[in-house]
């Protein structure tokens, strides 16, 4: 059966207006390849006071601000809550076991993106919340005999902890509500701003990557993947390649367009679209990907499922082809020697993207 790797755009789950902020998510029943790759992707956007209630995950994640900025409230399992000030081009490692909340009282909405994987999640290609307070908390499944004895209170003060939230995942405060004040050094290990991060490849006229990995962010490591950011100039080319330690990649149109095209097994060409800004991909282990930019150019932000990858180029000065020696190149492509050696001539300086031709 073919594969379905058209991009798609998410689906509401919950909240709306006036309810202080959106949760949507990518659905495996639209996007198949979150199933069969147990990658999980959604997205929360809060309004002015909107607060995301505190909540634990089934899955991994990478969280990346998308827009505005706003505090983040991180419990790490037996550690004390740190509270971060998060803003555009933020990414936050979210490993197993974290508690997070989340909240915005600036005038432009906070929106943040989630990606991860659901290995060990209770429906594949999905992330399950389990929220601590609220209409659907978990506390409002424990009789009053329980929770009383657990947080050591009467039966009426287990009704009002248990019953005076009814909001679900979230909820917009009073403008009198103070909440925690973000410090610096709580980012420290737990953030990076990718925007502001040293480039890892930055080539001109091309385009430009900034890597997450267990270098410059830590946590990444016990999440189990990696992430990078990147963008290319208007008609650009990001070189055709493939992930070669079976990682899947998973990947989000942040800003402008363009065109993408997959190749897999037996040299087929799976998916050959347009993709901009809000639209969610998936590329399968080992296929081969390729992306061209508008004439605005192009921003995506992924994930790839290993905390280091390694990827192979087919193109450019570090690809295989340059590696391999004259007399392999004429017998595989079945050339004569001049066109095997004006093939070997091209792409010698540029490296993973390439200008728009003259």
């Amino acid at each position: 059966m073919d594969l379905d790797l058209s991009p798609k755009l998410p689906k509401r789950v919950y909240g709306g207006d006036g309810d202080g902020g959106s949760y949507h998510s990518w659905c495996p029943s639209d996007l198949p390849m979150l199933r069969d790759g147990n990658i999980g992707a959604a997205k929360l956007s809060l309004e002015k006071y909107g607060f995301a209630l505190p909540r634990y995950s089934d899955s991994p994640k990478v969280a990346y601000v998308l827009q505005g900025c706003g505090v983040a409230g991180i419990v790490l399992p037996e550690s004390p809550e740190k509270v971060i000030a998060i803003k555009k081009g933020d990414a936050i490692a979210l490993p197993f076991g974290v508690v997070t909340w989340w909240y915005n009282k600036e005038d432009t909405d906070l929106v943040v993106l989630f990606l991860g994987e659901t290995h060990k999640a209770h429906k594949a290609g999905e992330f399950t919340d389990f929220f601590l307070t609220g209409s659907n908390g978990i506390f409002t499944g424990f009789s009053s005999e329980f929770a009383g004895r657990a947080w050591d209170v009467d039966e009426a003060t287990v009704k009002a902890l248990v019953s005076n939230q009814t909001g679900n995942g979230i909820v917009k405060l009073d403008a009198s509500v103070k909440m925690p004040e973000p410090k610096e050094d709580h980012r420290e290990g737990l953030a990076l701003n990718c925007l502001e991060a040293p480039l890892d490849v930055d080539i001109k006229g091309g385009g430009r990557v900034v890597v997450l990995n267990t270098k410059n962010l830590p946590l990444v490591g016990e999440v189990g993947f990696g992430a990078d950011l990147v963008g290319i100039e208007g008609g650009a080319m990001c070189s055709p390649g493939f992930s070669c330690d079976s990682a899947l990649q998973v990947t989000y149109i942040l800003r402008g367009s363009g065109r993408v095209q997959i190749v897999g097994i037996s040299g087929k060409r799976v998916l050959e679209t347009t993709v901009k800004a809000g639209y969610l991909f998936i590329v399968p282990r080992f296929f081969v990907v390729s992306k061209i930019a508008d004439s605005d150019g192009m921003e995506w932000f992924s994930i790839v499922t290993t905390p280091n990858p390694i990827f192979t180029h087919l193109a450019g000065k570090t690809s295989v082809w340059k590696s391999l020696s004259p007399e392999v190149l004429q017998a595989a492509f079945k050339v004569p020697e001049d066109i095997e050696t004006l093939f070997r001539s091209k792409r010698t300086s540029d490296e993973i993207f390439f200008p728009p031709p003259n």
